[in-house]
């Protein structure tokens, strides 16, 4: 992958051309959004909208011909985080601006793609009533209001992750090829500000107060507290210089145990918000 972060910063025609063959081919957009960030994160935001427009050419195609507009929200969401990231040098105001984009989204999605939400609410439902009769049976008519916010909820969440893992990826080429190691030391020292944890925290839990999509609003108020979470991790063992084992460890547990250490990994991130666990910890052989 370092090999083609060197080719794409040659000059734009080879940052261009990437861009656009990778967003034209079926699951390939991901490449094409991290080399937009890549060109917004080390040449700015000039360099990187006629960049841009090469990756956003066909994924407007698939947007408005082939009704997926997966490559176009996650190159507008990667370049977006990309320029504040850029400009603010913090990635907790970019991911918060990739958190606004996520929310609005999903509140788009169902005014621009009607047709395709209703064929995934009709699959859902029919699912349920296949294999979940008697659930589909007790939530009766607020079956398909649930299914619709939850379709709606899970493609604006999964294309926020895709962009903030785009961002990443465009930010660690950019540290290999100008700044070695310099990823790892931004990301391990990752931390919400007490107020953003707080706005976070509030976010995810207003949704039923004011009859909004809860599960939307979760999946983008809680993904800079998880990320946030992770550099916990990740900054504590660096920090007691324990061995690339425990973060294997680590994810296992997190795919086996899902839900209950994601949530976990909020509660710390947010208390880490106010406390800052990591300058409280003394690195492995610091004298007493």
């Amino acid at each position: 992958m370092r090999a083609l972060a060197q080719y794409v910063m040659r000059g734009p025609l080879q940052a261009g051309g990437v861009a656009a063959v990778t967003t034209a081919v079926p699951l390939l957009f991901w490449i094409g959004a991290a080399v937009v960030g890549l060109v917004v994160l080390r040449l700015g935001l000039r360099q990187g909208l006629n960049i841009g427009l090469w990756a956003l050419l066909p994924a407007l195609g698939w947007a408005l011909y082939g009704q997926d507009p997966t490559a176009l929200v996650v190159v507008l969401q990667t370049m977006l985080m990309a320029l504040i990231l850029r400009t603010s040098g913090t990635w907790e105001k970019a991911l918060l601006s990739g958190a606004f984009l996520a929310i609005l989204t999903g509140l788009m999605l169902p005014l621009m793609y009607p047709a395709l939400l209703s064929d995934l609410v009709q699959s859902g439902i029919e699912f349920y009533k296949q294999y979940n009769a008697e659930i589909a049976q007790e939530l009766g008519s607020d079956l398909e209001l649930i299914i619709r916010d939850t379709m709606t909820a899970s493609m604006a969440g999964t294309y926020f992750a895709t962009a903030v893992g785009m961002t990443m990826l465009a930010r660690g080429w950019q540290a290999a090829l100008y700044n070695p190691g310099g990823f790892r030391k931004e990301f391990h020292s990752l931390r919400l500000s007490p107020v953003i944890a707080v706005l976070c925290a509030v976010t995810m839990m207003i949704g039923p107060v004011l009859g909004l999509n809860s599960l939307l609003l979760a999946w983008a108020a809680g993904t800079p507290l998880f990320l946030a979470g992770l550099a916990l991790v990740h900054g504590v063992v660096a920090r007691k210089q324990w061995s690339v084992q425990w973060l294997v460890m680590f994810y296992i547990a997190l795919l086996l145990l899902g839900p209950s250490l994601m949530m976990l990994l909020l509660v710390l991130a947010f208390v880490d918000s106010w406390l800052d666990i990591r300058r409280r910890i003394k690195p492995d052989g610091s004298a007493e």
